[in-house]
């Protein structure tokens, strides 16, 4: 008997890319590249991407990458300049429904934001919500509250929130408010890449039925080409069923 259809699947993955400047101090955008090649994902959060043109029609950091990578781009800039910008950017391989930007600035801290993104995957409707978030504890309580506000009315589908959340403590109310809503994501060691000790970049997948695998990509290449291991999951969408899908 022919082995039962697992349904579509969904490769994920997040990256702190720190500008394309390696651990060895040298800015090698083919470099970071390579890294993403080989996480091999249909979608690809970034963080902080930083595009400062060389010359007038110059092309930005993010069109650069996705060239070299074939993936279409959502940039998500948090910091806007003249010549160029910083911040959150999205690579996909799949066809983009709707886009959406949550700023999720605190006070007068460094501007931050998330990229809300809906996809279709094989009739499956898939809500990619990838951020960096801020270095202070209440900063970050802010800003998970509101992307909990904007998930908190979706009933069917899938969620998932991905990003360097820069959360060191593993008891710290954001990582305890994310696990209650989204289900406890699993913890990988990213930062600092050459000898990673904290679990800074993180998925979670709602429903969490849905997370197959999840795992950080550890090469002599991600070593050196930022300060962060990129990380990535795969998810079964076949697992996403109507009794399932609510966030209640």
């Amino acid at each position: 008997m022919a082995p039962a259809d697992p349904g579509p699947r969904l490769t994920v993955a997040s990256y702190n890319i720190h500008r394309c400047i390696g651990t060895d101090g040298r800015r090698d955008v083919e470099r970071v590249a390579r890294v993403i090649e080989s996480l091999d994902a249909d979608i690809i959060a970034l963080q902080e991407v930083e595009s400062r043109r060389a010359s007038a029609d110059g092309p930005m950091q993010i069109d650069v990458l996705a060239h070299l990578v074939g993936l279409t781009a959502v940039s998500g800039p948090t910091i806007e300049r003249a010549d160029g910008h910083f911040g959150n950017a999205l690579l996909t391989r799949l066809p983009i429904r709707a886009v959406r930007k949550l700023d999720l600035t605190f006070r007068r801290r460094e501007p931050r934001g998330a990229i809300d993104v809906d996809f279709d995957v094989g009739g499956t409707h898939v809500r990619v919500i990838a951020t960096h978030l801020g270095l202070l504890p209440r900063e970050r309580r802010h800003q998970v509250q509101r992307i909990l506000e904007t998930t908190a009315d979706q009933r069917e589908g899938v969620i998932v929130r991905l990003g360097d959340i820069n959360e060191w403590l593993v008891a710290g109310r954001p990582l305890r408010w994310l696990h209650r809503r989204f289900g406890q994501c699993r913890a990988q060691r990213t930062f600092p890449a050459w000898f990673p000790i904290f679990a800074l970049d993180r998925i979670w997948v709602h429903p969490k039925d849905a997370l197959v695998c999840f795992d950080a990509k550890i090469t002599m290449e991600a070593r050196v080409a930022s300060d962060h291991l990129p990380v990535r999951a795969e998810l079964a969408l076949a697992a996403v069923t109507p009794a399932r899908d609510s966030l209640a």
